[in-house]
């Protein structure tokens, strides 16, 4: 008995390790960062690693998912203020929030539109309108709408466009209601843009009418697993940022 005890303590130990070590880490990210959060899984992957789980949606809605228990490794937020919200709960690791990318607002329409547009102090965009909505993230929680409204405001316009909102549940919701042609106009992440070919640009925002658009990510305080750290390290490096930049994003 002594030595079959024995043996099951020496199998169980060979066999617990390789099954760890065969989970990749469970990733919750903000809709903006599909393609290129989804390329830096391959890259990561290529290297003999387990591919990262990610699942995406609104920051608002994932740090609500958090604070609800959800059993992640990694959390990247689209803003500073969400990832606030679960850092000030205690549910992030010491020393391990970065933000790491950067990202801009733009306007989009149909590719079939011909709209063009000076984003501006008081541009024209309720007149641009017709008789649509600007279909934009919304604008009290998810982080994309919040910088729409931030900007639409110190540009003096959100007055004008307030009730014409057509509110999404996330920036990508947001995107398809324009490319889908249910909205004349939208507020993307230039990132966003450059991933769906159904929309094109007709407006920039200036880089001083919001506030600076940041991703931080961070390990998750009842993380286990230390794939999340490892991976978390991967996107911080020259390679990992190399592959965001490839999507339009700027790093740090």
């Amino acid at each position: 008995m002594p030595r079959l005890l024995a043996f099951l303590a020496l199998l169980f130990a060979a066999i617990v390790p390789a099954q760890a070590q065969t989970r990749g880490p469970l990733v919750l990210a903000a809709a903006s960062l599909q393609e290129s959060l989804n390329a830096a899984a391959d890259g990561w992957a290529r290297k003999g690693h387990p591919r990262p789980v990610i699942s995406f949606a609104g920051s608002s809605a994932l740090a609500r998912q958090i604070e609800a228990g959800a059993p992640a490794d990694l959390f990247i937020s689209a803003d500073e203020e969400w990832m606030d919200y679960v850092a000030n709960k205690r549910l992030v690791k010491p020393n391990t929030r970065v933000s790491f990318l950067f990202n801009n607002l733009v306007l989009v329409a149909p590719t079939t539109s011909t709209l063009r547009l000076t984003v501006a102090s008081r541009f024209p965009l309720a007149r641009a309108l017709g008789n649509g909505r600007l279909a934009m993230a919304d604008p009290d929680s998810v982080p994309a709408g919040k910088y729409g409204k931030d900007a639409l405001t110190r540009l003096g316009v959100w007055p004008s466009v307030q009730d014409r909102i057509a509110r999404a549940e996330n920036v990508r919701a947001a995107l398809a209601l324009v490319g889908r042609g249910e909205a004349p106009l939208g507020i993307v992440y230039t990132t966003d843009a450059l991933a769906d070919r159904t929309v094109k640009v007709v407006g920039r925002f200036p880089a001083n009418s919001h506030a600076l658009i940041a991703y931080p990510v961070a390990v998750l305080a009842k993380s286990t697993n230390p794939e999340g750290e490892a991976f978390r390290r991967y996107l911080l490096s020259n390679e990992g940022k190399a592959t965001f930049r490839r999507f339009g994003f700027g790093t740090r």
